[in-house]
C-alpha cells in the first residue's frame, strides 16, 4: 500500500471507529514512557518541567535588526531539492517535532510535538502534536503534514532519501498523533532523526501558485514559502539579498524550547561577490556581525578605527564539539585517484607546519581524525571491542590499521619536508608513474594531474603553495575558480577532481555516515559522499555504528571507521580551530552564560536600543 493510501485509510478509520483497538505491539507502544527530550549521549540536562534553557535570557527584549553577509549568490527560496541554490536562512522558516539544545550534544527537546514514545527495541516512534502548533497562515500543523513531509523530502533530495531510508512508513495513529515505523530493531538514533525533520505544510505544497501551477518541491522556486518558524521571508532580490521578519504572534514563542530566543525583528542577509567587499561593508557599519574564517585576516585586519575606539568587538568563543574533517577531498570516480599510494603521496606533499606558520599565524591544529577533538577519534592501536570489529573485516582493511598508529606526516624542519617529499616520489613510482620531461606519466604516457575546484578566492593563497609543491613532484595541477551556484552544481553532480570538503560530525554518529561514506550514496547526485567512497569494510562498520546498543559500542565502531577512512587516504586532512571568531558592532546584548556549542547569536543575543543610540552619538550619526 502506498503512503498516500495509508494516510487516507488511517484517517477514515479514526473518523468512523474512533480510537483504534490496541493489541499486541500497539499495546506495547501505547504503554511506553512519554519523553519530553531525546538524547543519544546520556540523560537530558533539562527536566520535564523546565521553563527555558539555562543559556538564554528568558526576558530578552525583542526588536531591532541583524545584518550579516554571505559570499556568492542564490537562485531559489526552496532549500530542499538538489536543483538550485537556496538562500541563506531558509531553515528558520520550518519548525521540527523536537529541537536541538545548543548546550548539549545530540539532545533535542519537544517542540511541535509535546512528547515522543517508543518501544524498547526502537522499532517505531509516536509523537503527539501540540494543539497550538500552526503554520504562518494560521492553519494547524497536523499529523498529515508530518506524513507528507517525510514523503516530500525523500522525493526532493537524495540526502533525505538516504538519511530516512530506515523509515518504512509514517501513519496517522490518532487525531493529534503520528507514528514512524522502522525497518530494523535496535537503531536507537531513529526516533531522534525523525524528530528533527522539518515539518512542511501539505495544503500549501499541494495547492497551485499564483501562476496556476501545482507547486513542486523537487524544483527550485522564487515563490515565498510558507513555514511555521520564528521568521518568514519579508523581501528578497534574487542573488543579492533576503530579509526575514519575526513572526510576532508565533505560536511557539512561549514554549520552554524557544523562550528568550529569536529576538531580532528583522534579519537581513546581503550577498557579496567576494570577501573584500563584504568586509569593507562591515567596517563601515553596513553589517552588524562578521564571522571570520581566515587566520590571517583575524590576526591582521581587526585594527581599524572602529575596533580601536571600542565600537567593534572582536571575540573568540570556545566551541566544545567534534571538529569537522576539513580536507582536500579527492574524487575517487577519477582514475588518477584510484591508487592509494597516489593518495598518500598527496598528503605527504602538504606542508601544514609551513602553512600554519606563514599563512595562519600558528592559530590552527592539524586534523588527525574524522572525529577530532572528541573521544570518538581513533588513537594508538586498536584494542578491545574496536579490534574485534576490525578483525571481522580484516580482508578488507589496510594492514597498517593493525600494526601502525595513523599520523599525518609532519614537517618541523626543512629536512623533514624533504624526507616526506622523497617518500612521496617513491610511492608515485610504485604506483607506476615515471618522470618524462619534468612531468610524471603512466605506462601509457598519460600525465598525472588534476584540477582543484574553488568558489571562494580566500583559498587561493592556501592552494597555490600546495600546487607548487605538487608540480615539483611532476604533477600537472590547475586551479579553477567558479561562482557559488556553478560550484554547488558541480559538487552535486560530482564534476570535479579535488575540492576543499568538510564532514561535520556529532558526538553521536549514526545514519548520516551512510550519506558521507556509504557505497549506495557514492552514485547518488547531491549526496555528501563527495569522494565517491565504495568500501565493504566502511559499509559494514557504518552499520555497526547505526545499530550500536550502547555508548561503548558506538565509540568502538566509530573509532574503527575512523581508522579505515584514514588509512585509505581518501582526503588530505587540513586543520581546525576549537573556537568561533566573531566580531560585532556594539549594539547587542547577550546572556551571561553562553551555550557551550557555539555563540548561537541568532538564538541567544538581542538588539540593545540604548547601546545602539550611544553608538550612533559617538559616531556622529
Amino acid at each position: 500500500m502506498r503512503v498516500g493510501q495509508k494516510i487516507l485509510v488511517a484517517a477514515l478509520m479514526w473518523a468512523v471507529t474512533g480510537a483504534p483497538e490496541i493489541t499486541g505491539g500497539a499495546l506495547a507502544q501505547a504503554t511506553a514512557p512519554r519523553h519530553h527530550a531525546l538524547s543519544l549521549v546520556g540523560k537530558p540536562k533539562m527536566s520535564a518541567d523546565y521553563k527555558a534553557f539555562n543559556w538564554v535570557n528568558a526576558d530578552a527584549p525583542k526588536g531591532g535588526r541583524l545584518r550579516r553577509s554571505m559570499i556568492g549568490s542564490f537562485d531559489s527560496l526552496n532549500q530542499f531539492p538538489v536543483q538550485g541554490l537556496g538562500a541563506a536562512g531558509l531553515g528558520l522558516l520550518y519548525e521540527r517535532l523536537f529541537s536541538a539544545n545548543s548546550d548539549e550534544a545530540s539532545t533535542a527537546y519537544a517542540n511541535i510535538a509535546e512528547w515522543v514514545s517508543y518501544p524498547d527495541d526502537f522499532s517505531s516512534a509516536t509523537f503527539a502534536l501540540r494543539d497550538e502548533a500552526k503554520f504562518h497562515d494560521g492553519k494547524p500543523i497536523t499529523p498529515e503534514d508530518v506524513v507528507f513531509s517525510m514523503a516530500a523530502l525523500k522525493k526532493a533530495s537524495p540526502n533525505y532519501s538516504t538519511y530516512y531510508q530506515n523509515v518504512t512508513s509514517v501513519e496517522v495513529t490518532g487525531p493529534r498523533e503520528v507514528t514512524f515505523k522502522f525497518d530494523a530493531k535496535g537503531n536507537r538514533e531513529l526516533p531522534q532523526i525523525v524528530s528533527e525533520m522539518p515539518v512542511l505544510p501539505k495544503h500549501w505544497w499541494e495547492a497551485k501558485n499564483d501562476k496556476g501551477d501545482v507547486r513542486d518541491i523537487t524544483k527550485s522556486s522564487i515563490e515565498m514559502p510558507l513555514g511555521s518558524g520564528a521568521y518568514r521571508v519579508k523581501a528578497f532580490e534574487v542573488g543579492r539579498s533576503i530579509t526575514y521578519e519575526r513572526v510576532k504572534d508565533w505560536w511557539a514563542k512561549d514554549l520552554p524550547v524557544a523562550k528568550g530566543q529569536y529576538n531580532f525583528d528583522e534579519l537581513h542577509v546581503v550577498y557579496y561577490r567576494d570577501r573584500v567587499a563584504a568586509f569593507e561593508a562591515f567596517k563601515t557599519g553596513d553589517l552588524d556581525i562578521w564571522l571570520e574564517n581566515s587566520a590571517k585576516s583575524w590576526a591582521t585586519e581587526f585594527e581599524f578605527d572602529a575596533v580601536k575606539r571600542g565600537f567593534v568587538k572582536p571575540e573568540k568563543f570556545p566551541v566544545l564539539r567534534v571538529a569537522p574533517m576539513q580536507a582536500f577531498a579527492m574524487n575517487l570516480r577519477r582514475p588518477q585517484f584510484q591508487d592509494v599510494r597516489v593518495r598518500r603521496a598527496l598528503n605527504l606533499a602538504f606542508d601544514f607546519e609551513w602553512a600554519n606558520k606563514n599563512l595562519f599565524y600558528d592559530q590552527y591544529v592539524r586534523l588527525n581524525s574524522y572525529f577530532d577533538n572528541s573521544e570518538l577519534a581513533s588513537r594508538k592501536l586498536p584494542e578491545g571491542k574496536e579490534l574485534a570489529i576490525l578483525n571481522e573485516l580484516k580482508a578488507d582493511v589496510p594492514t597498517e590499521v593493525f600494526t601502525t598508529e595513523w599520523k599525518n606526516p609532519t614537517n618541523p624542519t626543512p629536512e623533514d619536508a624533504r624526507k616526506n617529499l622523497s617518500t612521496a616520489v617513491k610511492l608515485l613510482a610504485e604506483a607506476g608513474y615515471q618522470p618524462k620531461g619534468g612531468v610524471l606519466v603512466d605506462s601509457k604516457g598519460q600525465p598525472l594531474g588534476f584540477e582543484i575546484l574553488l568558489s571562494d578566492p580566500i583559498w587561493d593563497r592556501i592552494v597555490q603553495p600546495y600546487k607548487g609543491t605538487l608540480e615539483k613532484l611532476g604533477l600537472k595541477v590547475t586551479i579553477r575558480k567558479v561562482d557559488s551556484s556553478q560550484y554547488q552544481r558541480r559538487i552535486d553532480t560530482f564534476d570535479f577532481d579535488m575540492i576543499v570538503g568538510s564532514y561535520p560530525q556529532s558526538e553521536s554518529p549514526g545514519n548520516e555516515q551512510r550519506d558521507f561514506f556509504g557505497t549506495k550514496s557514492a552514485d547518488m547526485q547531491g549526496s555528501r559522499n563527495v569522494s565517491g567512497i565504495k568500501n565493504k569494510a566502511v559499509d559494514a562498520i557504518i552499520e555497526k555504528i547505526v545499530f550500536a546498543t550502547d555508548r561503548d559500542d558506538l565509540v568502538a565502531a566509530t573509532r574503527a571507521l575512523d581508522r579505515v577512512l584514514l588509512w585509505n587516504s581518501y582526503v588530505v586532512p587540513q586543520w581546525h580551530l576549537p573556537a568561533e571568531r566573531v566580531a560585532t558592532w556594539n549594539v547587542f546584548g547577550r546572556p551571561n552564560v553562553m551555550p557551550s556549542r557555539g555563540s548561537d547569536l541568532l538564538r541567544t543575543w538581542w538588539f540593545d536600543a540604548e547601546k545602539a543610540k550611544a553608538l550612533a552619538v559617538a559616531r556622529g550619526k
